[in-house]
């Protein structure tokens, strides 16, 4: 393919939409894959390397460079991977060190409590549950591993939000918080309070807030550094995991919070 014809492609690309940003994200992710096999490059280089004109590489690269995944040698022009990468790596390396260190951390609070386990961590505006351990009780089949769930009505979200840093957790909780149920909580003030009782208690509780019937607890686990970066928690039924026993078992949650933690490296 030429160069012009290629300029020619890119703007049919981008008239025909969705096609386009495909082709688009595919040629970011492999002047990603390229800087990483040559440890540096010019726009030249990498065009010629993806067969594109060099201002459709020029644009990919100024894209990337503004979010923070590459970066330029102003002097020799040359671009390298920038921080946002090791930033993205890093939270990469979290996620598979908590789902291995978490693994016998959540079936032992299963076991303990005889209900569903689970371990969640932030991902963008939601919680997303990365283990399960179901308890001799715990007769359900409903699954929640990989499920994305609101952060205002459930307790590992409330957990995860709480712990957020203020300017981005203001903006989570002043927008709109939609109802699930009844007891859905739905307006600011109320999440600040319930947020300020989970940072002094160390636990939060939901109580039929995102499904009728479904009780829960979670408690926050730390990093070595001491960040939260997950939340391990206890669902099932009201009718078990009744009002008055939630206390009870967020102290156990809590627990196996900090023993998940101390597997981490967190010293506390």
């Amino acid at each position: 393919m030429s160069k012009t014809s290629d300029t020619a492609d890119d703007r049919s690309e981008e008239r025909r939409g969705g096609a386009g940003s495909v082709q688009s994200v595919d040629r970011a992710v492999s002047v990603l894959e390229i800087l990483a096999k040559l440890g540096e490059a010019g726009v030249t280089e990498i065009s010629e390397e993806l067969g594109v004109h060099k201002s459709t590489a020029f644009r990919i690269l100024g894209v990337l460079e503004n979010r923070g995944l590459v970066e330029q040698e102003r002097e020799r022009g040359k671009y390298y991977l920038g921080a946002g990468v090791l930033r993205l790596a890093g939270a990469a390396a979290i996620r598979l060190d908590i789902s291995q260190e978490g693994q016998p951390v959540c079936r032992a609070l299963a076991e303990d409590t005889g209900e569903t386990a689970n371990i969640a961590v932030l991902d963008g505006d939601a919680a997303v549950n990365i283990m399960q351990a179901r308890g001799s009780a715990a007769v359900t089949a409903y699954n929640w591993l990989g499920r994305r769930t609101p952060l205002h009505a459930t307790a590992s979200g409330k957990v995860l939000l709480a712990y957020l840093p203020a300017p981005r957790r203001d903006t989570l909780v002043t927008r709109k918080l939609p109802r699930f149920t009844e007891h859905t909580l739905t307006t600011a003030g109320g999440l600040r309070e319930q947020l300020a009782a989970a940072l002094e208690d160390g636990f939060a509780c939901t109580s039929e807030e995102l499904e009728i019937g479904l009780n829960a607890v979670a408690a926050p686990v730390r990093a070595h550094d001491g960040a939260v970066i997950g939340a391990i928690g206890v669902s099932g039924p009201a009718y078990r995991m009744e009002r008055q026993l939630l206390p009870e078992l967020a102290e156990r949650a809590a627990k196996a919070a900090a023993d998940l933690s101390r597997r981490m490296g967190y010293p506390g």
